[in-house]
């Protein structure tokens, strides 16, 4: 054990959760939920990341960290009139669906095959709502707005990761000395109420299937990715299935999807870590360490979050989320075979369509791919 795996350890946990919290967050707001259910939602998603991360770095000893899903929480932002009860049940759908590909390896090459310019619009056009957001919140809070969007951009200039981490260090006495927030820290359990799931076809098409989809397109395979790319093996079923088995339980708490970190697992699994990669594993109980720290002051860390003002969370959130945004439609637009429906499929996502119940996600990504359909049918052979 060196000084340099805790420090690399705890810096993937503050990234992840400090970078993204306030995500989490605005899809429970989304969902209706409670002070106490988001405290009960972020403590259950703690309580996963801890035995999830510690299971696999132990059992394959190799520097496997797990997260909770972002880019669905954005999805899940973005989603109305939606009551956590059914999502709930969309939680623990696209949970099984996890499992399943787990178990058969016939799907994970399917959701592979979906052609990724598509699959990155439609996450594009869940993150756009997020990133403009930061920008609509300026009028009437241009003290408070402004001034942190100047120290994210300045910050970026030599680091990305710790960029959004000043805005939310930097935000919160900002926020306090304009009498714009009075952040209380109050002590206390979350009630850990379980949520009995309720099913509807509108939420099944309009919130599983796309939570499904954005956790493999987003987190699952570039985790995979970052694991080959330092010269591990990838134990891609195990994972699956552990963190499958973990979201279907942590459903019944209103958490939702949790899954293989790919940004923050860079950190655990890099040589700056530890300059023996057989070594690296050891990452993943100090990780996890850090998550159950979280999970015991969940509640008072959600009464202090909304006790910001809202400009604050729609700075911090979008700041979070310029990077994949910039990411995934760079992405979209690369290939130019198919670059048209991917427009379409971030111009439908990024619209809030919503035709029977269905989310503009599931019809963002149907019209991308039936474009796909008909221009590979109709497209002229070349000469």
């Amino acid at each position: 054990m060196r000084i340099s795996i805790i420090i690399s350890a705890l810096v993937a946990v503050l990234v992840g959760f400090g970078g993204s919290v306030a995500i989490v967050l605005s899809a429970a707001d989304a969902l209706g939920a409670s002070e106490g259910q988001k405290a009960t939602w972020i403590t259950v998603l703690c309580l996963s990341m801890m035995v999830t991360t510690g299971y696999l770095s132990l059992r394959h000893r190799l520097p496997i960290v797990t997260a909770w899903s972002t880019s669905g929480a954005a999805l899940l932002a973005g989603v109305s009139g939606t009551s956590l009860e059914v999502a709930t049940g969309a939680f623990l759908l696209a949970a099984l669906m996890l499992i399943a590909t787990g178990l058969v390896p016939m799907l994970e090459r399917a959701v592979s095959r979906i052609p990724g310019a598509v699959a990155s619009a439609m996450l594009a056009g869940v993150l756009f709502a997020f990133v403009a957001d930061a920008f609509r919140v300026v009028p009437g809070a241009e003290a408070l707005v402004l001034p942190l969007l100047a120290l994210f951009f300045v910050v970026r200039l030599f680091s990305p990761i710790w960029a959004v981490l000043a805005v939310l260090a930097a935000g919160v006495p900002l926020a306090m000395v304009l009498g714009l927030a009075q952040p209380l820290w109050q002590g206390g359990l979350p009630p850990m109420e379980i949520i009995v799931p309720k099913f509807e076809v509108g939420a099944v098409l309009g919130i599983a299937v796309p939570l499904y989809l954005v956790t493999m397109a987003s987190q699952n395979l570039p985790g995979f990715a970052v694991l080959r790319a330092e010269g591990y093996p990838v134990p891609g079923r195990s994972i699956l299935l552990v963190t499958g088995a973990a979201s279907a339980i942590s459903a019944f708490w209103g958490a939702h999807s949790s899954n293989l970190a790919a940004i923050t697992a860079s950190i655990c699994t890099g040589p700056d870590a530890h300059p023996d990669p057989t070594k690296r594993w050891l990452t993943g109980p100090v990780y996890a360490t850090g998550y159950a720290v979280i999970a015991l002051i969940a509640m008072p860390l959600v009464l202090l979050f909304a006790s910001f003002p809202p400009a604050l969370i729609a700075v911090v959130a979008g700041v979070a989320l310029l990077g994949p945004f910039i990411a995934s439609l760079g992405a979209a637009l690369a290939e130019d075979a198919h670059r048209a429906p991917a427009a379409v499929t971030f111009v439908v996502t990024a619209s809030g369509l919503s035709l029977t119940g269905i989310g503009a996600a599931f019809w963002g990504l149907a019209a991308g791919l039936v474009l796909v359909v008909i221009e590979s049918v109709l497209r002229p052979a070349p000469r």
